[in-house]
């Protein structure tokens, strides 16, 4: 394997090819697709862009939980052997919506298509790791703490919070999820979890709660029982703050058939909360899919790529589309060859997803061979962590990413310097 820390080369390709914009009903619309590193701007970004801070930024992490079927995603349409490794699966190139001439998206992404026209996508393919785990829990993890195969204790957005925010402001780093993900899992910040917002409220056994209660109104008489007061008033106050902000907030933005989460986080950015990071998953590993994927698949995207697109419509009404970065990611690809359960079964890599109006959008980095497996499963070109420190550094402003990766893993040049 090359050195972890040096990005392998990445290849941009151009915009949508006609007859897909077409059937997307924004056809002679002109592309605004930025090129990979040393490509040429086919637009400039406003003296109001170039200028932000990157304090105003925010980053927004999505998880595809169950491993997504990455090349029934960005699907390879020109590379036969795709089509010989899954003769039922294998989506035609009449039902894909073109990126160029080798790559083409499920034909239910339309609104991550729209966002690719606008140069507001990025796809970065291969990514993976060393020594892959097929294992839901181990991988996860990995891509949890940054640390493939290493038992680290902290998530990798936690620590990014601590580095971001060192006096840890109660609402800097915000996970939507029924349970807290070891992601955001830090040394100095308590996330704040929550996933339905009227059901968010302190919880403990039924014998714990009088006491809980009682902390959020007493008169504090030595450092300790300070201490507890104020994280409980504290959390009192969250959570009447998140149902307030959630409650209250009314958009024209139609977030798709199946919302999960983002609607929620746009009402607290819209509610002026101080977040700079929010973590949210797509529930019940809805993306494994080893039976009857198809359908299930075409089904999840839909949903998934209509909600993105109407988060990032939602911010630039609000103002903020130019200050919030996506990256999507999914714990591990599936295996090259269909099953004989019309599905797919634990891979490797897979692609990932970087979206915003800050990002050059296009194809990046190196396609897996699907001619040099290693027993069935793909061979992984990008580490996954050359993604995080995209982010990290080229999109949050932080310039070494060892506090937050533990090596100063090199960018791909997704941004403009900060």
């Amino acid at each position: 394997m090359s050195d972890p820390r040096d990005p392998l080369p990445h290849r941009h390709q151009p915009g949508l090819a006609r007859r897909d914009l077409l059937r997307l009903g924004v056809g002679g619309v002109g592309l605004s697709v930025l090129g990979a590193r040393g490509g040429s701007a086919v637009f400039a970004p406003s003296a109001e862009a170039a200028t932000r801070r990157t304090s105003d930024r925010i980053l927004v992490v999505v998880e595809l939980s169950g491993a997504n079927d990455g090349l029934n995603t960005v699907v390879p349409y020109a590379d036969d052997a795709y089509y010989r490794a899954r003769p039922k699966l294998g989506l035609r190139p009449e039902r894909l919506i073109r990126l160029d001439d080798h790559v083409g998206l499920q034909s239910t992404m339309t609104g991550l298509a729209r966002l690719y026209k606008d140069g507001e996508l990025a796809i970065v393919q291969g990514v993976g790791y060393d020594q892959p785990s097929f294992s839901h829990f181990t991988s996860m993890a990995y891509w949890h703490t940054a640390a493939p195969n290493s038992g680290e204790t902290y998530g990798w957005l936690g620590r990014l919070a601590d580095a971001l925010d060192p006096k840890a402001d109660p609402y800097c780093l915000v996970n939507v999820q029924a349970r807290q993900s070891l992601a955001v899992r830090a040394r100095e910040h308590v996330p704040l979890v929550f996933d339905d917002p009227e059901k968010f409220s302190r919880t403990g056994l039924h014998a714990e709660r009088e006491v809980l209660q009682h902390l959020v109104g007493a008169t504090s008489r030595g450092p300790v029982q300070r201490f507890m007061a104020d994280v409980a008033r504290a959390a009192r106050s969250a959570e009447l703050r998140v149902r307030e902000a959630c409650a209250s907030y009314r958009t024209p933005v139609e977030y798709g058939l199946y919302r999960f989460g983002l609607e929620r986080v746009a009402a607290m950015i819209a509610g002026g909360f101080p977040t700079r990071v929010f973590y949210v998953s797509y529930p019940n590993n809805a993306f494994d899919t080893h039976v009857y994927q198809a359908d299930t698949h075409a089904r999840l995207w839909k949903y998934t790529s209509d909600h993105i697109a109407a988060f990032l419509a939602d911010m630039r009404r609000i103002g903020r589309g130019d200050d919030v970065a996506l990256l999507m990611f999914s714990e591990f690809g599936r295996r090259v060859a269909e099953n004989a359960n019309g599905g797919t079964d634990h891979g490797t890599a897979g692609p990932v997803f970087v979206v915003g109006g800050g990002v050059r959008g296009g194809v990046y980095g190196q396609p897996p061979d699907l001619l040099a497996l290693e027993d069935g499963n793909l061979r992984h070109t990008l580490d996954f962590r050359h993604v995080y420190a995209t982010m990290v550094r080229e999109w949050m402003g932080l310039g070494d990413t060892r506090t937050v990766l533990s090596d100063d893993f090199a960018g791909l040049g997704l941004y403009e310097a900060a």
